[in-house]
């Protein structure tokens, strides 16, 4: 084999440089390429969690703090006549329901009492007279004769809203444990219940916050503290008349309607 010589040709010195940028220039594609990723958008970055949103529901704590000024003990007092009506024969609760002081109640808090007392709570203490009521529903409007230096109404909501499943909350003085605060849902809604003397009441919203003697007239509050409905009833297949689960309560609708019912009698 013949060994035979290798020319060595000198390229052009622009080849050359020309050749280096090439390939710096495809070195920096493809570390940009991997930085922003295939799509030309930049890759995301590590940051900083977000703040906790604050446009939720109200904690059950705040709700009770806002709802709790609106509610009322109600005294239904024994006696022959108003003036010598001391003794309490029932004990509920109520709702401030407008500015003008206007307190829901159930009726049968207030049925047969010679007289009726207020405790607002802030510890103020007001006769009052059955302005309005309906029988037929339970319900009761009570016009105090004296109001607190401040009156907080309660805020009302829409009981056509309500659904089965939706967080209730319910305030009263239930077995005299003044301003009880209770949480559960709504259970069913259009009940029907039977209260003692066969009054028998309809519409009504179901739910399974605990509530007992002493909790009739008080407010049943939704997550965002609004009241929808007024405590009427609970039911008991015994004869003790304590809670197993089941309460009722009028919509607030039906119950701000009541004075169109029947007019009790002044007292």
């Amino acid at each position: 084999m013949r060994e035979g010589t290798v020319e060595r040709r000198r390229r052009p010195v622009g080849l050359v440089i020309g050749a280096a940028v090439a390939v710096i220039a495809l070195v920096f594609t493809a570390f940009v390429a991997f930085r922003w990723g295939a799509s030309g958008q930049p890759k995301a970055q590590p940051s900083a969690s977000p703040s906790p949103s604050t446009s939720g529901d109200p904690t059950n704590a705040q709700i009770f703090a806002a709802v709790e000024p609106s509610v009322v003990t109600i005294e239904g007092l024994a006696g022959n006549t108003p003036a010598d009506a001391k003794t309490i024969n029932d004990i509920g609760t109520g709702v401030v329901a407008n500015t003008d002081g206007v307190i829901l109640t159930a009726y049968h808090v207030v049925k047969g009492a010679a007289a009726i007392r207020v405790v607002f709570a802030d510890g103020t203490q007001s006769a009052a007279t059955v302005a309005q009521a309906d029988p037929a529903m339970d319900i009761a409007a009570l016009a105090p004769a004296t109001l607190p230096t401040v009156l907080v109404p309660a805020v009302l909501g829409s009981s056509g809203r309500v659904a089965v499943g939706n967080t209730v909350l319910a305030i009263g003085n239930q077995l005299g444990l003044t301003r009880s605060f209770t949480a559960g849902v709504i259970s069913g809604l259009d009940r029907t219940a039977t209260e003692p003397g066969n009054v028998t009441l309809t519409g009504l919203i179901q739910f399974d916050a605990a509530v007992n003697p002493g909790s009739s007239g008080g407010p049943l509050v939704n997550a965002r503290g609004e009241c929808i409905g007024i405590v009427v009833a609970l039911a008991n297949p015994t004869s003790a008349g304590t809670f197993v689960g089941v309460g009722f309560a009028v919509p607030i609708g039906a119950a701000l309607s009541a004075g169109q019912g029947e007019r009790a009698p002044e007292q």
